[in-house]
């Protein structure tokens, strides 16, 4: 490969840290992939276009791939290194993405990885220990190259080989993220974002949301989206019920495509858009139109339709919020 360009595969979030991570290998040049590898629970909005962005800034491809099949199958309900804070396997998702990468690798012919992860930045997934555990569990030993703290950890093959100058990395630690606005600056860097969790799963509400799920039901790909969107409840006869809270919402539960839930309108009247397991009795359906009217400007003395699937229709006055609540998962 002397003769040729050598290229190295980058574990990308779209956010600042894989940013930074890719850039300094680039400025050693090296060709780079930046690899989107998703599991369905990395955000409720739609960041290609921002991904697309920190990439060309810097000078790398975008490639992305999905695992959500695989990730709901190998990993999500049964981490063999357990979760986080919340419902986050974060330990055992980082070791299915790393073993994707090294596949993508051997595909594409490069010869290392890298991410952007911080040693200490996360004191549960990105200690020390953890940090070596992902490598063993991926069998990436060697293999992946973290620039920020490089010089915090051991040589990497990479390094030793002298395919990196190792002096021109970072030795980052810790949950300061001031070098990294730093290196931002230095380059010109333009609208990233701000340091957040990324994964929805890190998240106390959608982790609620996900225990209540199991509870009653079997979580399967085509359920990820509705996890995402509007007011969850349970309600009394173990329907689930999900409402729109603004005019966003609405539109994204009505795109979804799930044969588990009617779709429910409001008829006559300007309300949000809803879902309703299909499994639903009666009782629960029409508390589930109640409930619908309760976002509503409905009066108590009024009457009212409520559309399941276009369908089925039914009259009813509206709930109070202070009854819903007790039904509300959040």
């Amino acid at each position: 490969m002397s003769e040729t360009k050598r290229k190295a595969i980058a574990l990308f979030s779209g956010g600042l840290d894989s940013t930074l991570a890719m850039k300094l290998i680039i400025d050693q040049g090296i060709e780079v992939i930046a690899l989107n590898v998703s599991t369905g629970f990395g955000s409720t909005t739609d960041r290609l276009e921002h991904m697309k962005s920190m990439c060309e800034q810097v000078g790398a491809e975008l490639k992305i791939v999905d695992i959500e099949s695989e990730f709901l199958q190998d990993v999500l309900f049964s981490p063999k290194h357990g979760y986080g804070k919340h419902f986050n396997p974060c330990i055992d998702c980082h070791a299915k993405m790393f073993s994707v990468a090294k596949k993508v690798m051997e595909e594409e012919g490069a010869s290392f990885l890298i991410s952007g992860e911080v040693m200490g930045q996360r004191p549960m997934s990105q200690n020390k220990d953890a940090l070596q555990t992902v490598l063993n569990e991926s069998n990436c030993d060697g293999l992946l190259l973290r620039p920020l703290s490089a010089k915090a950890l051991a040589p990497t093959i990479a390094e030793l080989e002298g395919w990196v100058d190792r002096e021109k990395l970072e030795g980052i630690v810790g949950r300061c993220r001031d070098r990294q606005l730093e290196l931002a600056r230095e380059i010109g860097l333009e609208d990233f974002e701000s340091p957040g969790g990324g994964c929805l799963l890190t998240d106390a509400n959608f982790a609620k949301k996900m225990v209540d799920f199991i509870k009653y039901d079997r979580f399967e790909v085509k359920d990820i989206p509705v996890m995402k969107f509007g007011r969850h409840f349970r309600l009394a006869d173990g329907a689930k019920l999900v409402i729109g809270r603004n005019k966003e919402e609405n539109q994204h539960l009505q795109d979804i495509k799930n044969d588990k839930y009617y779709h429910l309108k409001t008829i006559g009247i300007p309300g949000p858009h809803g879902l309703l397991s299909k499994n639903a009795t009666d009782a629960d359906k029409e508390l589930a139109a109640r409930a619908m009217l309760t976002y509503t400007k409905a009066t108590q003395d009024g009457e009212y339709k409520i559309a399941f699937d276009g369908d089925e229709v039914t009259s009813v006055p509206f709930e109070s919020r202070e009854v819903m609540q007790a039904y509300s998962i959040l």
